[in-house]
Parts: structure tokens; sequence; C-alpha cells
């Protein structure tokens, strides 16, 4: 078939590998406006339009995906199916209905669980432990589409979301692959999405990322894991912030009253609501990364010193 692959950030790389690789045609890529970013705030483009440009892809670059032109440019090149991943904008009806085959979107949740912006980070903050990735038939609700299939992933009791989602993309990619194959060769049929089962993940904001230590350990932990990379879990130690990598819940500790710390050597403890958790890696503004134990030494951590 011959196919325009929608999608922006690195996680859509896989999939877009794959289709390149297999048996059909991509004729161009629909990616986001080059973004800036790095300290000098320059002008970049996407991972997606870094790719298609190596691949000696047409790159298309709407800063709405309903502009005249772009849709034009769309029915010009007339594919058969439209796959997206990530591509990070609302596709218009009169963008839907270009396609045959529609647009055929890879979701890494197994619907109608998480629907929405964030299904990986959710997925972690709420203890899942299977998630997965879908194909579905992009509808105007919201991820809402009949699905064409699934493959599943067993969440690790220390996965960060940004882990969980890298392997996600690889076995998405595959699954996408399949898809655009079952729809080809008319041996894949789309089922509607169960009414049952439903769960929204929204975007998780910087603010939702604060750490509230009078929670317990596990609910820390996990927050953090789901924050991991992005936005990125925080905290504040003397009225400034203080970014957090993964911890480690530690339910044979000596309990500390919630965001207390505890120095003993090179492990740095907070206290919770329950058992403590072992500092991993730690940011103070204005600082790269660093174990916490290298921060606590250059705070000189004291008697009183708290988190939060």
């Amino acid at each position: 078939m011959r196919l325009v692959f929608a999608g922006t950030p690195e996680t859509a790389l896989p999939s877009l590998r794959a289709l390149l690789a297999s048996r059909h045609e991509v004729a161009a890529v629909v990616t986001r406006p080059d973004a800036q970013s790095g300290r000098g705030r320059r002008l970049h483009p996407s991972p997606v339009a870094e790719l298609a440009a190596e691949a000696g892809v047409e790159v298309l670059k709407p800063a709405k995906a309903g502009d005249p032109a772009f849709l034009d440019r769309l029915r010009q090149i007339a594919p058969d199916c439209c796959p997206v991943v990530a591509y990070g904008a609302l596709l218009p009806q009169a963008a839907l209905d270009i396609p045959v085959h529609g647009w055929v979107n890879l979701h890494f949740s197994l619907l109608p669980a998480w629907r929405g912006a964030a299904p990986v980070q959710h997925a972690v903050l709420h203890g899942d432990e299977i998630t997965g990735a879908a194909t579905f038939r992009i509808v105007k609700e919201l991820d809402a589409g009949p699905v064409f299939g699934v493959v599943t992933e067993e969440i690790r009791p220390s996965d960060s979301s940004g882990e969980l989602l890298a392997r996600l993309a690889e076995s998405g990619a595959g699954l996408l692959a399949a898809t655009i194959d079952g729809i080809e060769d008319g041996t894949l049929e789309a089922r509607p999405q169960p009414a049952e089962g439903v769960s929204l993940a929204p975007k998780i904001q910087v603010d939702d990322a604060r750490v509230d230590w009078t929670a317990p350990a596990l609910r820390v932990d996990r927050l953090i894991r789901a924050c991991t990379p992005n936005p990125g879990a925080w905290t504040e130690f003397r009225g400034h912030r203080l970014k957090l990598g993964p911890v480690t819940p530690a339910a044979d500790a000596e309990k500390l009253a919630p965001g207390e710390i505890r120095v003993q050597k090179n492990r740095i403890w907070v206290g919770t609501a329950s058992h403590p958790v072992l500092l991993g890696e730690v940011r103070a503004e204005g600082k790269k990364p660093m174990t916490a134990g290298d921060w606590a030494r250059g705070a000189r951590i004291g008697e009183g010193d708290h988190l939060g």
C-alpha cells in the first residue's frame, strides 16, 4: 500500500523504520513543525523528520493538520492508509476522510484502558502489572476507534515510564507493520472497543510530579517512576527544587518522619507515611544529575533537614 506516516518523537522511530523496511511504500511523513531545543534554543526538526530526510522521504510539517495546503498535498499523494505513532496533534475529519483505509494509530495501552496522551505513565502510576499496545482506526472521539490488534507487555517492578515506553515502541512497531499487512490483504478486521473498562490518561503536568512525602512509600515510588524521564519528579530542599530519579522502597529500614532525611555513608534515606525510600539519582537546580550520596556531601545535610 501507499502510506503517509504521521509521528514526531523518538518513540515513533521503530515504527517508521519497520514500515520503511516493509513491502509498502512510505510516500511521505507528517510531523510537527521544528521546535526550539538546547541551550541556544535553536530550531530543530523532530526525530521523525530527521529519519525521513535520511531515507529520502518527503516531509510535511503543517502548523495544523487542517491547513488547506496540507490537505491538498495529502490528496495529491493519495495514500491508501496513514499509520500514526505519537504525532501530537488532532486530525480533523477532512484529513481522516482522505486515505481509503483511514488513519491507523499505534497507542501504548490495552484499549479501552488509558485513552489519552500519557497511557504509559498512568499504567506505572496506578500499579498496573500488565500493559501493551494496540492498533486502531482513528475516529473523532479520543482513542475510541475499532481495534485491529494488540501486544501485551509486563510492567516490571523497577520500570520507569521511559523504560517501559522504549520496549512498547519496539514491540508496537511489529504490531503496526503486521496491521498494515493485514489491512492490505483483507485478513484483518477492526473490532469495536468494549464499553466497559474505559479509563483516561491525561498528560501529567509538572505540578502533578511533585512528591508528597506524606504518601506511602509505594505511592512515592510509583509517582517517581511514572514521571521518569518526563516531566521529572521533584521535591523541595531549602526552598529550591530538587529533581528525583527512581527510588528504592525499603520496608526493613528504620522508620522516619515524612520528608526526614537520614545519611548513612553513601546511602540517603527519606521518610514517607509508611517506610523510608532510598534515593537514587538527584538533580539540584543549576546542577547536573548526580548520585544522592554526592549531592548529600555537597549540600552538607544536617540535623533537621528534610525534603518537601
